[in-house]
């Protein structure tokens, strides 16, 4: 895939920003009144659990829905009094690839950039196709496009009107993991030149490579925002695993560590630390003291899934 050459952004800028948003469908109520904040030429990922209101957030911000309550402005602009400035700078990308399998990749870029009415460049489908690696593609029919292909022309396409932000609801669900990797330097590379993406994903790996920001979402309220070092850093639970091969050498470490839990099944001794190398270098001395070697040591921290599961109460299956 080709460079291009970076926007200027200001990273100060506030791209996004959003004030007890509301929404209900009858009874139901959705979106329970959720202030966000996402910074322009930023990666900022909205997790939760099915039904906990993500695509419904994203149909809002781009102007897909109409709120019950709150505010929003998505680049500078209203959403409500300002429609169809937001809906200029705003590209959309959903949870299916929205192409035409009938026609070839190329005629699928042209058609939008048809309906662009001239916004778009005269080289922008070959620069798109280039930039895609979907050049020797470009005349085959879209049904004949593998998952991955599909999903990098669908967001070729959200490209032609050169968006400012772009919105991407699950953009690789479905993807094996190579193309999702393909997926995920592709979304690396729209933000290094300056575009704002504002992802959801039911990959709680996907919003830890990616994001710099991300936001919980639980039956309609956040129940949790800031860094993914930040969040796993609020999760209890770090701590060094030792693997003993007899009962006889769990026993004894058992003893010299009170606060330690044991798995007698599997010989696993797990001792609650900081696994700074202060307080693994005084573990190790330890066992050294008393003459006792485990076979196997390792550090374990809490990842997205604790930090998930502990906030929704839900383990990340529940977000599929």
């Amino acid at each position: 895939m080709s460079a291009r050459p970076p926007k200027v952004v200001p990273m100060n800028d506030t791209a996004i920003a959003v004030s007890g948003l509301r929404k209900t469908f009858g009874d139901k109520v959705v979106l329970d009144g959720i202030d966000l904040e996402v910074q322009a030429g930023t990666i900022f990922s909205l997790l939760g659990p099915n039904g906990a209101g993500k695509t419904t957030t994203v149909n809002l911000l781009t102007t897909l829905m109409k709120a019950d309550g709150g505010t929003a402005k998505v680049a500078g602009h209203d959403l409500v009094t300002e429609a169809k400035a937001v809906r200029a700078a705003i590209g959309v990308t959903g949870q299916f690839a929205a192409v035409d399998e009938l026609l070839t990749g190329q005629e699928n870029l042209q058609l939008m950039v048809d309906l662009s009415r001239g916004k778009a460049g005269k080289n922008v489908v070959s620069e798109l196709l280039e930039r895609f690696d979907l050049v020797e593609s470009a005349r085959k029919p879209a049904s004949t496009y593998s998952g991955g292909m599909r999903r990098k022309l669908d967001l070729a396409m959200t490209l032609v009107g050169d968006p400012r932000i772009i919105f991407l609801d699950e953009p690789t669900t479905g993807l094996d993991p190579r193309s999702r990797r393909t997926m995920w330097s592709i979304i690396r590379e729209l933000v290094a030149g300056g575009v704002t993406v504002f992802l959801t994903t039911q990959y709680l790996e996907e919003a830890d490579q990616l994001a710099d920001r991300i936001a919980v979402l639980d039956q309609g309220r956040l129940v949790a925002q800031g860094t993914p070092a930040e969040l796993k850093r609020r999760m209890p639970g770090t701590h060094v695993r030792l693997h003993f091969t007899t009962v006889a050498e769990l026993d004894a470490a058992a003893r010299i560590f009170p606060g330690a839990t044991r798995d007698d099944e599997e010989l696993d001794l797990r001792i609650p630390s900081d696994t700074g190398t202060k307080s693994l270098r005084s573990l190790l001395d330890r066992l050294d003291e008393y003459s006792i070697a485990a076979e196997e040591f390792s550090v374990h921290t809490p990842d997205l899934d604790d930090v998930f599961l502990a906030l929704t109460g839900h383990d990340t299956e529940a977000a599929r």
